[in-house]
Order: C-alpha cells, then sequence, then structure tokens
C-alpha cells in the first residue's frame, strides 16, 4: 500500500495527485509506467482513489471539479463517479480505475488495483518515451 497523506492534511472538497512508482507488471506489462494516482475528500467525508489520468485525454483529474462522488475533467467536462469509476458524462467513454482507501492510524493509503488503465492513447505513447504528458495536446 501507498501511504499518501494525514486525512488530517487533505481538506474536505480537495484532492492530491500521488505518483505511485513503478506499478505491478499487470499495468500495460511496463514496469516504467508510474501510475498516477488522484485521492479525493468528499465534502460528505467519503476518500476515494481513482487514476488521475482522464480516459479521453491526457488531463489530470485531481485538478477537475468535485462534487459529491463524482469529479469532472477541466479539459472537455467528462464526469466519473468516484466510488465505480464509471463515465457519468462524455466525451470519455472509458473508465477510470478505481484503487481501495484504507485509513489507518489517520493516514490515507492506496492500495493501487492490479487492472490495467484505461489511458489515452497520446498518454501512453508519452509514458512510454519517458515524458510527463502533463496537460496533453490538443
Amino acid at each position: 500500500m501507498i501511504p499518501v497523506s494525514r486525512l488530517a492534511d487533505l481538506p474536505r472538497g480537495e484532492a492530491l495527485r500521488v505518483e505511485s512508482g513503478p506499478p505491478p507488471d499487470s499495468v500495460r506489462g511496463d514496469p516504467h509506467l508510474a501510475a498516477l494516482v488522484a485521492v479525493f475528500h468528499t465534502e460528505g467525508g467519503e476518500v476515494y482513489a481513482i487514476d488521475d489520468t482522464c480516459t479521453h485525454q491526457d488531463a489530470s483529474l485531481a485538478d477537475g471539479w468535485l462534487e459529491d462522488c463524482e469529479v469532472e475533467c477541466l479539459l472537455h467536462a467528462s464526469k466519473f463517479d468516484l466510488r465505480t469509476g464509471s463515465v457519468d458524462a462524455p466525451p470519455a467513454r472509458l473508465p477510470v480505475r478505481t484503487h481501495e482507501v484504507v485509513i489507518d492510524d489517520g493516514v490515507i493509503h492506496v492500495r493501487l488495483s492490479e487492472a490495467p488503465p484505461n489511458l489515452p492513447p497520446s498518454c501512453v505513447a508519452a509514458r512510454l518515451a519517458g515524458g510527463a504528458a502533463a496537460g496533453g495536446a490538443a
């Protein structure tokens, strides 16, 4: 499990981005792809973790708009359910991967899913080339 932050240090209604380091071999089969995870603390007090990259185009979901248990991507307004990863508004069509959150002694921990991520093609190419494709291309 990845220690993320103290729960008290992540205010309700906020998110943070975490780089997990090399993912398990099951993730695209490439140990050099780091998993970027967005951790959200909702206004209701729940904590969720999903892949940080929108499945439509390479944009950070931690930078998106959080409302209840849904995040809206700031690039093209795709919406994702934090509980299931499902797409609630286009243009994204594929869900984001969700991760298990454990809060132990006031510290948020994330256990990465072993399922492969649904990354947009531009993001996969950039990460394989060793780039940090933040912000994406139009």
